[in-house]
């Protein structure tokens, strides 16, 4: 893997990676504290694909980029990889105050106009019993019990109705390029990638990702999902049309060249997670008690949540598989066991 552009994008500015694509970053308040969004020129105006979090920190930088890097032309599209409020949060704003058509996967559009009006002031019973089947800390779960959660309309702007499209199989222009769409699943279900028919560029969205695996994650929405046959599904796919020379401008982090050999590294990481893991589950073990086998470190407070849902896929993986069996302890958790 290479990566020809060593330093990210300042606030509000932008560096041209390849003609007429311009790569931006905006700021998230967490460890992973950015977002790639990338700015195409679509005739008179411009295609933006991603978005980052609402916020007014968020506006505020949007207006200056409308201003510097968009020269004040016209916004007519915007694309969302996916429906994570890091992606989709700002497009109902580029909606409402520039006219922008969106385009999504039917999925992406649909989680995100549902979670935008799931507006919760505790979590709801189903949560705190799926965080009891992970064996989740009691004391957390005290806590989480009776506090605010977090909630998706926090950090994404109402989204108008109305959309448009996209699926495996379509195609999409935007400026001088034609893009085919490419599905992937696992981190988000129905995520879209787009891959141009004219040059080497591939956006990627948190399908492939350098240096980092996209978070493969399971909540109570649907608490016996199964995301990683879906990912690793998709990483074949994708491997078996990677080449040498594919641009890869992905959600986070650098862009970046070396596609085969990085889609083998994503398959492999979780073939061998799951080996880990497995022969972890020689000794009966819970959710919460799989953490060392499938990170190989130590997951502090600010990672539980994420590591938690990470781990619930990965159990339900080879549960489905038949490798693993799992029964209710007097606490109500699920436990594992190698089959």
């Amino acid at each position: 893997m290479s990566f020809p552009f060593d330093t990210p994008p300042a606030e509000a500015e932008s560096i041209e990676v390849a003609p007429g694509i311009h790569w931006l970053r905006m700021p998230l308040p967490m460890k992973l504290d950015h977002v790639n969004v990338y700015a195409l020129e679509d005739g008179d105006g411009w295609c933006i694909i991603d978005t980052g979090f609402y916020s007014k920190r968020s506006q505020a930088i949007w207006e200056k980029i409308v201003e510097t890097v968009l020269g004040n032309k016209p916004i007519t599209k915007v694309v969302i990889t996916h429906h994570h409020g890091d992606h989709v949060g700002m497009a109902g704003w580029l909606q409402s105050e520039h006219g922008a058509e969106l385009i999504a996967t039917r999925t992406s559009w649909l989680f995100a106009r549902m979670l935008t009006l799931d507006d919760q002031q505790t979590p709801p019973p189903e949560t705190i019993a799926f965080y009891q089947s992970a064996d989740m800390d009691p004391q957390m779960i005290e806590q989480r019990r009776n506090e605010k959660p977090f909630n998706y309309a926090d950090i994404v702007y109402p989204m108008p109705l109305g959309f448009r499209r996209i699926q495996e199989g379509d195609s999409l222009t935007i400026g001088t390029r034609t893009f085919d769409v490419r599905i992937g699943n696992g981190h988000a279900p129905e995520h879209a990638t787009l891959w141009s028919r004219d040059d080497n560029i591939v956006i990627a969205g948190d399908q492939i990702l350098p240096g980092i695996s996209p978070n493969l994650g399971v909540y109570a929405t649907e608490p016996d999902a199964d995301p990683v046959s879906g990912w690793l599904e998709a990483c074949e796919t994708f491997a078996d049309i990677a080449t040498e020379d594919h641009f890869v401008l992905p959600g986070h982090k650098l862009p970046f060249t070396g596609l085969p050999a990085r889609m083998r590294q994503l398959i492999d990481n979780h073939h061998h997670a799951l080996d880990r893991l497995l022969t972890h589950l020689e000794t009966p073990a819970t959710a919460s008690q799989c953490f060392l086998p499938l990170f190989k470190r130590k997951i502090g407070d600010g990672e539980y949540g994420l590591a938690l849902v990470e781990s619930i896929a990965h159990l339900n993986h080879l549960h489905q598989q038949g490798k693993i069996t799992r029964t209710r302890n007097d606490a109500g958790a699920w436990v594992y066991q190698a089959a």
